[in-house]
């Protein structure tokens, strides 16, 4: 199998910098980049949006927004506007945050299964153009759609992938996502119990799951051999 290899940019360079190694990455035939979203630092958005403008093949990637503080209307129309920058290359990366930074920001992260269920629930048939309503505990729409009047009026492939790190949201992730975005500096012990809830959850809808894996030069080199799908990542 050929090694699938992606590249994982924080805020440590300067952003004009991140558009030289994306360019680079993609020249040099990386699959794809992911520009994390954590610290109140640097925005997902702006940088993916950089890095698609300035590249023509490469796959890109939220690793990860959070899916609190952007209302789903907002969510899905922020990732058909990057769709219509890079058509088929766009990946929505989603995890839950972190606390306590949530909290001192004013969200309170209660049942965050069910909040990521939702949000991935109508992200998806928002994405497919359906008009939708829906009232769950944390999401309310009522008869909405993506509005597209000018340009493509057709179902977005944006694959969806949960930032998971806990065993439920693990499992939950192989049921309703496209893929994983697993921790780094873990050890092999935890990506190998990982990789059995992904399948867990996967088997619920009998679905083939991509593997994302961020490598830390400090972490131990982990081989996986139970996905089809592999992704190594430089980390940055």
């Amino acid at each position: 199998m050929t090694e699938r290899v992606a590249l994982y940019l924080q805020d440590a360079h300067d952003l004009r910098d991140g558009l030289d190694y994306v360019k680079y990455a993609e020249e040099r035939g990386f699959e794809a980049v992911w520009q994390a979203e954590s610290r109140l630092v640097r925005d997902a958005i702006v940088p993916m949006a950089a890095y698609a403008a300035v590249t023509d093949k490469i796959k890109v990637g939220s690793g990860v927004i959070n899916n609190w503080t952007r209302n789903i209307g907002l969510l899905a129309s922020t990732f058909l506007t990057l769709d219509d920058l890079a058509p088929d290359r766009v990946i929505c990366g989603i995890g839950a945050w972190w606390d306590p930074l949530a909290k001192n920001v004013g969200i309170d992260r209660r049942k965050p299964l069910l909040a990521m269920k939702e949000t991935v629930q109508v992200m998806r048939r928002l994405l497919a153009l359906e008009r939708v309503t829906f009232h769950g505990e944390f999401i309310h729409v009522d008869n909405i759609e993506l509005d597209v009047v000018h340009g493509r009026r057709e179902p977005r492939n944006v694959p969806i992938f949960i930032g998971a790190t806990g065993p439920k949201m693990m499992e939950l992730t192989g049921e309703i996502c496209d893929g994983v975005v697993m921790n780094y500096c873990v050890p092999p012990t935890y990506n190998i119990k990982s990789l059995e809830l992904l399948d867990k959850g996967a088997r619920k809808q009998a679905v083939l799951l991509m593997i994302l894996i961020v490598r830390s030069w400090l972490s131990a080199r982990l081989i996986m051999t139970m996905t089809k799908h592999m992704t190594r990542h430089v980390n940055c």
